[in-house]
């Protein structure tokens, strides 16, 4: 299993999704699993479907200021933390000429100052103990040019770029951080998606080798890898989820 104390999950929209997925894997690995996010009622809903050993904690990810209480929250009352999941992430499709200054900040700010300032609460008291595992969510659009998310593409190539150089300072102290860069994945939001663009569902199964799409378990599966002792000598890397998309059109 990848863990015998708390996996801390920070999935968008408070707890459905790849993110749910995610912590309902670690659960089958045995960990106990914390989610977070804004919405009590879905993460209610969401802990009661998971199970024993699942918990959640009311927090706005995009309150940076209450990130290192929510970590410490989690540890007072389930112990050092060993694995985070940070999954939040949000989305916006618009030409890149028609991109406001606030919706590139509203989703730089999501996709990465939330994300650096949570992993550092965590990281620190990983790297205090010499042991934890980081994991982040990235995105095919941090590989190739995707027309109309250029908010959102900048974010997950940073999330790369963050992913390396924490790996590098934090190895030598016990502490692995990796990356998940998922293709398509079959969701609710995306099937939705593409049933209202035949066209786009063709193109992107072309692009796709093994000629299906992804289910939220694939990318639960990786990250019980990456966070178990099978794993033990990986960090710094992305590991594409994708049915072969990042081999190439």
């Amino acid at each position: 299993p990848p863990a015998r104390r708390p996996t801390l999950a920070a999935p968008p929209r408070g707890g459905t999704g790849i993110g749910l997925e995610i912590a309902r894997c670690m659960l089958t690995a045995g960990a106990t699993v914390i989610i977070t996010g804004r919405r009590e009622a879905v993460l209610q809903e969401s802990a009661a479907e998971l199970g024993e050993g699942a918990h959640f904690v009311v927090n706005d990810i995009c309150d940076l200021a209450s990130l290192d209480e929510l970590v410490e929250q989690v540890e007072a009352a389930h112990g050092p933390l060993d694995i985070l999941v940070n999954n939040a992430g949000i989305n916006m499709k618009k030409p890149a000429l028609e991109v406001t200054d606030e919706d590139f900040s509203r989703i730089i700010h999501t996709n990465l100052n939330a994300v650096f300032s949570l992993t550092r609460a965590a990281a620190k008291r990983m790297v205090a103990r010499r042991s934890g595992v980081i994991l982040m969510i990235s995105s095919m659009a941090a590989y190739y040019g995707i027309d109309r998310v250029v908010a959102y593409a900048a974010s997950k190539s940073a999330v790369e770029g963050m992913v390396k150089v924490l790996a590098s300072e934090f190895s030598a102290q016990g502490v692995r951080v990796n990356a998940i860069a998922p293709g398509f994945i079959e969701t609710e939001m995306s099937r939705t998606a593409m049933n209202s663009d035949p066209d786009r569902r063709d193109r992107a199964m072309r692009r796709t080798p093994m000629g299906k799409f992804g289910k939220p378990s694939d990318i639960g599966h990786a990250a019980v890898f990456l966070a178990s002792e099978g794993a033990r000598y990986v960090t710094g890397v992305s590991l594409p989820v994708d049915g072969g998309n990042s081999i190439g059109f």
